[in-house]
């Protein structure tokens, strides 16, 4: 058996090459593809010679997987060496499973969490570190304190799978992670929760016990903006129990924008989180979904303004500023009646249903803004910010005014870009 993770877009972009090469290698292997993007791509990975396709809550089905592939006789057996024998002997040739529906919300797996075994993994120096704002490096850890969402935000690909669902896991769960991590040497965790605070007492029971136990520790957390706004009282806590900074799916500055993808704030209430964020001693990262079907030229430039007037240019991934909106099997976008116009006919080959730009000079921008997002990768976020910022006012046919000279203050950020709901850029291929 071989199985394939695929938490998001690229990985499963990714996948495809593997997955040739493993039948290649391996004609007689069952393989199965686990994961939130696996269930999205169900068709399609079939007809690559996938024969299980499970969602992102794949722990339990895995395992009886692994199971039906045994015979009975290998747990009994005395010898090691002849079970291995023995089970490749009897191993059944893989044949396609039959095609269950996907699981969606309240039919989504309650699972018994256990603490995850990371011993065979790379060392957590292979990863991303976290670079602070005085040049040191941290190994960073990561884990996760819930999975899905109360949320339905049109773009993102969680919504087709667990439809408003989510699972708590528990603190215990979490803390034996957390400590195995930190004893192989993380010195800061990453929550890789789509939101942590849509469970905030779980949240807060969670940090209290991280900075009790772990007080050395420095973590990140993603949170929607909504929820800063409504659990304001808890930002606080955060700072105080070692969390660096937030990063937060902002997607847009435009009011209109924002209704379409049913993300649940405003420009204003973005701008009121950075506050609230900034007086309670928290670092907030902005993510944004900066090329849309309705983004154009004028609008594209507000963004750039707000990002320089709230001086938040350090604290944005250059990568951000290049995203273009991605339309996936299952997404709710294809609900709007202006998207079912723009987009073309599902592409296997990217695995989106591709649109383009109703004025072309937004794509010509696009290109251009990725392009410069690759070539000042080395120069640093506001060397960055400024190249795009000339650009884009370029586009608009306007001299570009002279950058803010008090916006650049060093934050703390993951050496690798963490960005979904975009198709990769040609260099993460």
């Amino acid at each position: 058996m071989i199985a394939f993770y695929l938490p998001m877009h690229t990985a499963t972009r990714l996948a495809e090459p593997l997955i040739a090469r493993c039948r290649s290698v391996n004609p007689t292997a069952r393989l199965v593809a686990y994961g939130l993007y696996a269930p999205l791509n169900a068709a399609w990975l079939r007809e690559r010679g996938v024969s299980d396709v499970i969602g992102p809550e794949a722990e339990e089905e895995l395992v009886r997987i692994v199971n039906s592939q045994l015979p009975t006789a290998n747990f009994q057996s005395a010898n090691p060496r002849a079970s291995v024998q023995d089970s490749r002997a009897a191993r059944p040739s893989p044949r396609p499973a039959a095609c269950s529906p996907q699981p969606t919300g309240s039919s989504i797996p309650r699972l018994a969490f256990i603490q995850p075994d990371r011993t065979s993994l790379p060392a957590l120096t292979e990863y991303a570190s976290l670079q602070m704002p005085d040049g040191r490096r941290k190994i960073v850890g990561s884990t996760e304190a819930s999975r899905g969402c109360k949320h339905l935000c049109r773009h993102c690909p969680i919504v087709p799978v667990y439809n408003g669902a989510f699972r708590v896991i528990p603190v215990d769960v979490v803390m034996q992670d957390v400590a195995a991590q930190v004893a192989a040497g993380a010195e800061h965790i990453s929550f890789g929760d789509p939101d942590f605070f849509n469970g905030p007492t779980h949240a807060r029971r969670l940090v209290e016990r991280l900075s009790a136990e772990f007080p050395q520790l420095t973590y990140d957390a993603t949170i929607k903006i909504e929820h800063l706004l409504r659990h304001r009282e808890l930002l606080p806590l955060l700072a105080a129990s070692g969390c660096l900074f937030v990063t937060s799916a902002v997607e847009s500055v435009d009011d209109a924008v924002l209704a379409r993808l049913a993300k649940g704030h405003t420009a204003a209430d973005f701008e009121e989180a950075v506050a609230l964020c900034r007086e309670a001693g928290l670092a907030i990262a902005p993510t944004f979904v900066a090329f849309t079907p309705w983004t154009t030229v004028e609008s594209y430039l507000e963004l750039l303004q707000t990002i320089a007037r709230l001086g938040l240019i350090e604290d944005v991934a250059p990568i951000q500023l290049a995203i273009r909106l991605l339309v996936t099997e299952g997404s709710r976008l294809l609900e709007l009646t202006d998207i079912q116009r723009r987009v073309g006919a599902f592409d296997p080959a990217s695995l989106t249903f591709p649109w383009s730009h109703g004025d072309a000079t937004v794509d010509v921008l696009h290109r251009e803004v990725m392009a410069t997002v690759l070539s000042t990768a080395q120069a640093g976020r506001t060397a960055s910010f400024s190249a795009i910022w000339e650009l884009a006012h370029r586009h608009a046919g306007r001299e570009a005014p002279s950058m803010p000279h008090d916006v650049s203050r060093p934050a703390a950020y993951i050496s690798e870009p963490w960005y979904c709901c975009a198709e990769p850029a040609e260099f993460h291929l």
